[in-house]
């Protein structure tokens, strides 16, 4: 369960399991506040990792020729 304890700036500190860390608020619903319990769907998006992994490439054939 992931809760919220508070805000700082543009920071939302959530707690998770007494472990706490920071989110940045955007990621949170402009209703969201202290105390509200949140869920997080977190998903791998294949065609936009692909298209990073291939700019990466190709900048790093672009740096590194012989």
């Amino acid at each position: 369960m992931l809760v919220i304890d508070r805000f700082e700036g543009d920071w939302v500190i959530v707690e998770a399991n007494r472990i706490i860390f920071k989110l940045p608020r955007e990621l949170l619903p402009p209703e969201a506040m202290e105390g509200d319990v949140i869920r997080l769907n977190v998903r791998v998006d294949p065609v936009a990792t692909a298209r990073l992994k291939n700019k990466t490439d190709s900048l790093a054939r672009k740096l590194f020729k012989d």
